[in-house]
């Protein structure tokens, strides 16, 4: 209930003060049945109501322009940081914004979290910008749904209350670097740019120095040629560990890539993500990144 609701709970109107000391004899306020000695409030004052909530009154009230629960619309532009409420309800009323691919300029509509809103026809998002930097263990699905069992967003649920879905992909055995954000700017972004990622590969048997060239020249597989930024032996390590740069999103380009020379994959480990790298973020654990971190995603 409203506090200007509140302010007028239990006062009459103007009219309701003329009749006060007979019955109401104007239309949907008669008394309740079983009432009939009890005077009835007049028009203006709600009528006893029963218990289950439903008055035996007709109701005289407007109905409300829109019986959608959430956010107002206005107020969700403005949480935006597009512009002011005021500003927001001159551009609804312009058709300027959408919910859910279709046009609205009914001034009080209100919206949920999950409705694509854009303005402009460029999606907007109430909530706060967030930035979270995962370091993945074995064992986590990279999904949203809650249908695959341990999922990397059983990992992050305490991270923020935003509504943030990773960037790129690792597979539920591999690990490392996972990016998690709301901005779906950047999104967009990294999507069509992709993101540089250097992965320690581990495989089953030593990478001969003729197929680690055959993969920095590029693989003709099934018809598409598969490259990759640079792919090197690890310094120090067996010929059977190498160090792989891709800047596609998911991480099925490297299992291709193995599987087409007939390695097996034993691990799978990103260990930089753009200019992000795991120091000081144990595995399965999770950090905010740094306004100056977000920041360097504009160089990309």
């Amino acid at each position: 209930m409203s506090r200007q609701d509140n302010s007028r709970k239990g006062k009459t109107s103007g009219r309701g003060a003329q009749h006060s000391k007979g019955k109401s004899s104007a239309r949907g306020n008669a008394p309740l049945r079983g009432e009939g000695s009890k005077k009835s409030s007049a028009r203006g004052n709600a009528p006893v109501r029963p218990k289950s909530g439903k008055s035996t009154t007709p109701s005289t009230s407007k109905k409300p322009t829109s019986k959608r629960e959430g956010i107002r619309l206005n107020k969700y532009i403005s949480n935006s940081g597009i512009c002011s409420r005021r500003e927001a309800d001159t551009f609804i009323a312009t058709g300027l914004v959408t919910v859910n691919g279709k046009v609205v300029n009914e001034m009080g509509y209100k919206v949920k979290l999950e409705d694509d809103v854009r303005f402009d026809g460029r999606r907007i998002n109430p909530e706060p910008m967030v930035y979270v930097l995962l370091n993945k263990p074995k064992g986590f699905a990279t999904t949203t749904s809650d249908s695959k069992g341990s999922t990397v967003m059983d990992l992050v649920s305490n991270a923020t209350s935003a509504r943030i879905t990773p960037i790129g992909r690792l597979g539920r055995n591999a690990t490392g670097l996972l990016f998690f954000t709301n901005d779906d700017k950047l999104k967009e972004k990294l999507s069509k740019k992709g993101m540089e990622r250097l992965f320690h590969v581990e495989l089953d048997k030593n990478l001969k120095a003729a197929d680690l060239q055959s993969i920095k020249d590029g693989l003709l597989i099934d018809g598409k040629k598969i490259e990759v930024e640079e792919i090197s032996y690890v310094e120090n390590q067996p010929k059977k560990e190498v160090g792989v740069r891709i800047k596609n999103m998911g991480n099925s380009i490297i299992r291709d890539l193995f599987d087409h020379l007939n390695y097996n994959i034993v691990r799978l480990d990103c260990v930089t993500l753009a200019h992000l790298t795991k120091k000081d973020l144990p595995r399965g654990r999770w950090k905010i990144l740094s306004k100056e971190e977000v920041e360097l995603f504009s160089m990309l």
